[in-house]
């Protein structure tokens, strides 16, 4: 071939610039683009040779070589695939932005599986000027009777070839770095920038420093491979002890033989793994084998609960692992990596369009060949077809957790606080998956017996049922008072039932100490609740209201059912008024309902319920303001109070008896007081006078 000077064909000329500068966000990109193409060029030549075309060396290994030099400020990288011809090189190289990939994708075709080739825009070649002020590229084809090729290109439009002195099949490229950018010479940074984007590539690569030291390594002479270079023998003469026999005798006995070694030239290791665990069927795959995965991708030495493997060929080509980590904190503090790649090339993390937005909560791995990457694959072009791969995700997880509910259920319970968050976040993000979970969502009850939601309402039953019996067996002792009670119930009731929430309440709890007095209560019932203590259960319990209408979700303290109290209608409302205003004048709080009623436990004096739709509106307010959304006062959406007062309880009927005493004012607030704190905590001026109230109170007794 004779020399040749000219112009890169491109279609602007500032285009160059922009690929130079902008194609790529991260600098660090190059490596990943150059040994890709290599990768490439080795799949397409073992393609060749399936399709009959060519016949590999017998002692052929496909190997992609790495060489940092940082005295000469190069970096070089070398493949043995297929190379390039002369007129290749015109059309690959020379007119930017057509890609050798798809030209070969399109020749074969009918004879190629295309899914692993992975260029599809011939632009990666580029990213080597990001960081190089020259580039050299020299090349032979496989071709018969092909001339090797040399091309450089000091980073503008011009570029020079001519013939080569290589003689091996493949394709050598050699940056010539710039100022920069000469950290990428250094054999550490490379081997963290290669690890990063190439660990699992599909051939091997091979990092070298030039004119480094020679390492060696010593080996049993059984273990010599043909490739391995000796150096030398080493023998390790037999040693020998003098030792007292069983006759008293002393003797040269020998205690290790003989032993001759053989120092090699240490073997090279590749950086990557060509085989990753995602790429096998999961019955190739071991648990130990997924954990150690797991701690070797992601660097976390805490065991994963579990894992899912997708593994899809249809109807498109999908493969990875998802791990759900251990937790110890709430849901919006977790912080997840789904890896994704594209033919084991690394692209990105965490890439939304991709990863439903609640599974990156989740760390793992997913690689999709059939992704439609966008110019610098680093990112996805917007196409529907990605979000057909995202509803699959989301479809499979839901499987696997499914299917645990069904045939696991112990290890399901076992995993369910940890794994809860993931869920719910999910059920909150994904309509699709909500709809397949809804039934397989965990309530875990004072108990600390987990059910299912169908389980929950029919164990909510049953508790009803029992819970009638008991109120007909005490009406039958007493049916004349309680005929005319349920007359006048009726009466009342009947003008407003269009109006009545007929929805099945389920009980629930977010604080098992703060609201053991609620919990002592019902369970002296037989009356159940649920545990709902993450900061996302707010949330999730209204959604779920939404999507069912024939339950409601009410805190323990959101009211006093029927069942915690005496049936006594009229001599509670005889009662009710008077108690209210000695009540109302003490306290001074015109927001605060006072009720009357005879609960079933006679120890408990007062109760404090909040509104169920008062408190999450203020749940909801607090988080916004924890959110940065400040600059409201919350106190102004406060929960309407209700303090109920207990009529068989010998404090509420000192009150009733007598109003007029001087004492009633402090015992009003103190029992106020009481209810309030065995429901959240009060306020410190509120327990500063609390404090000196029961000082005075024992001070009272003391005389």
């Amino acid at each position: 071939m004779s020399n040749k000077h000219g112009n890169l064909s491109i279609s602007s000329d500032n285009i160059f610039p922009i690929i130079k500068k902008w194609m790529y966000s991260d600098h660090d990109i190059f490596y990943r683009e150059l040994i890709s193409n290599g990768c490439d060029a080795i799949t397409k030549l073992k393609k060749l040779e399936m399709m009959g075309e060519y016949t590999l060396p017998a002692d052929y290994k496909p190997e992609i070589h790495v060489i940092v030099n940082p005295d000469d400020k190069t970096l070089t990288f070398i493949d043995n695939g297929l190379g390039m011809t002369a007129d290749e090189v015109e059309e690959y190289i020379n007119q930017i932005a057509f890609s050798g990939a798809t030209d070969f994708l399109e020749k074969y075709k009918d004879k190629a599986n295309e899914d692993q080739i992975i260029g599809h825009f011939g632009l990666g070649f580029y990213s080597a000027f990001m960081v190089a002020d020259e580039v050299h590229i020299d090349t032979l084809s496989y071709k018969d009777g092909a001339t090797a090729v040399h091309w450089e290109c000091d980073g503008g439009t011009e570029f020079d070839m001519k013939d080569s002195d290589r003689t091996e099949v493949g394709t050598k490229i050699t940056l010539f770095l710039n100022e920069d950018a000469l950290e990428f010479a250094n054999e550490y940074r490379a081997r963290e920038v290669i690890e990063k984007y190439c660990s699992f590539m599909p051939v091997p690569i091979y990092l070298t420093k030039a004119n480094a030291e020679p390492q060696y390594e010593t080996i049993q002479p059984e273990d010599k491979l043909d490739t391995d270079t000796v150096i030398e023998t080493i023998v390790e003469e037999a040693k020998t002890e003098e030792k007292e026999n069983e006759n008293g005798e002393k003797e040269v006995v020998e205690v290790s033989p003989r032993t001759e070694k053989l120092k090699i030239l240490k073997r090279p290791v590749p950086l990557n793994d060509t085989n990753p665990l995602w790429t096998k069927t999961p019955s190739e795959c071991t648990d130990e084998e997924y954990k150690a995965f797991y701690r070797k991708v992601f660097m976390d030495y805490k065991e994963p609960l579990f894992w899912i493997h997708l593994n899809m060929d249809y109807p498109f080509n999908l493969k990875g692992i998802l791990y759900f980590p251990k937790i110890n904190t709430e849901y919006d503090s977790i912080e997840g990596t789904i890896k994704l790649y594209n033919n084991q090339v690394f692209i990105a993390d965490n890439i939304k369009e991709v990863i439903p937005e609640f599974l990156m909560l989740l760390k793992g791995v997913i690689d999709c060949p059939d992704l439609p990457l966008n110019v610098s694959r680093s990112a996805l072009q917007n196409d529907g077809f990605v979000k057909k791969i995202s509803d699959y995700i989301s479809k499979k997880v839901a499987d696997k957790l499914i299917g645990m509910c069904k045939t696991e259920k112990e290890s399901y319970e076992k995993y369910w606080d940890d794994i809860s968050p993931f869920i719910k976040f999910g059920c909150l993000k994904d309509t699709k998956f909500c709809d397949k979970m809804n039934d397989y969502i965990l309530f875990k009850n004072l108990d600390d017996k987990y059910l299912t939601l169908p389980e929950l309402l029919k164990e909510d039953e049953k508790a009803e049922e029992n819970t009638e019996g008991n109120t007909e067996d005490t009406k039958a002792e007493d049916t004349a008072s309680d005929n005319a009670s349920d007359a006048d119930k009726t009466a009342d009731t009947a003008s407003d039932s269009d109006e009545k929430d007929e929805r099945k309440p389920i009980y629930y709890v977010t604080d098992p100490v703060q609201q053991g007095q609620y919990i002592k209560m019902f369970k002296e019932q037989g009356m159940d609740a649920v545990i709902l203590n993450h900061n996302i259960d707010t949330s999730f319990i209204s959604q779920l209201e939404q999507r069912n209408e024939k339950f409601k979700f009410m805190r323990i303290d959101a009211d006093l059912t029927d069942s915690l109290k005496e049936e006594n209608a009229e001599e509670t409302k005889e009662t009710e008024e008077t108690l209210s205003k000695v009540f109302k004048d003490t306290l001074k709080n015109d927001k605060l309902t006072i009720k009357a009623a005879k609960l079933k436990n006679p120890d408990i004096a007062s109760v404090i319920t909040l509104s169920e739709e008062g408190r999450r509106m203020q749940d909801m307010m607090k988080m916004y303001a924890m959110n940065g959304m400040g600059g409201m006062d919350t106190s102004m959406f406060a929960a309407d109070q209700t303090l109920t007062l207990n009529t068989s309880h010998p404090l509420v009927q000192y009150i009733l008896n007598h109003k007029d005493s001087e004492h009633v004012p402090m015992f009003c607030q103190q029992l106020y007081d009481l209810a309030v704190l065995s429901n959240q905590p009060l306020s410190v001026d509120a327990m500063t006078k609390f404090i000196q109230r029961s000082n005075d109170i024992m001070m009272l007794l003391a005389k």
